[in-house]
């Protein structure tokens, strides 16, 4: 990935790549709209408030608009999978959805920020997942790099 002078962002991934984003996002709108007591989602909609009442409250006030975010970010990525260049604002929404995939499976693959995902064992049945979560994390890096202003 690479800034380009409007402040775009040209795309270099393969298709393989493209087609497991799109994959990716299409499996976690999926989930998004099925029950969201999914303890793999947890991670996405945690507590605002240490009250229930409170947090029930917040719950029927925003989980709707906090949900159609998520969901409209994941869809974005899906649909601009393919370009070859990404605006400012799809590239901040394909930082959004790469963070909420990274979080969903981190979350389902119980990492810990004392994971090194290079001691992962190829035998280990965890051990697509770990990849796919390093790509994600490798990917979201390189947008960051990219977004971030340039040096004077």
């Amino acid at each position: 990935m690479e800034r380009a002078a409007d402040g775009g962002i040209e795309l270099r991934l393969s298709g393989e790549e493209r087609r497991l984003l799109v994959g990716l996002a299409a499996e976690l709108r999926s989930l998004l709209e099925g029950e969201t007591g999914d303890p793999s989602l947890r991670r996405l909609f945690p507590p605002a408030y240490e009250d229930e009442q409170d947090e029930d409250g917040y719950r029927a006030l925003m989980g709707a608009e906090l949900l159609d975010g998520r969901r409209e970010a994941l869809e974005l990525l899906a649909r601009t999978a393919e370009q070859e260049r990404l605006s400012a604002e799809e590239a901040d929404a394909w930082l959004r959805a790469l963070n909420d995939l990274r979080l969903v499976l981190g979350t389902r693959l119980d990492v810990q920020e004392d994971t090194l995902l290079d001691e992962v064992r190829p035998d280990d049945e965890r051990a697509a997942g770990f990849a796919v979560y390093g790509y994600l994390s490798w990917l979201q890096e390189q947008l960051v790099a990219a977004l971030a202003p340039a040096d004077p």
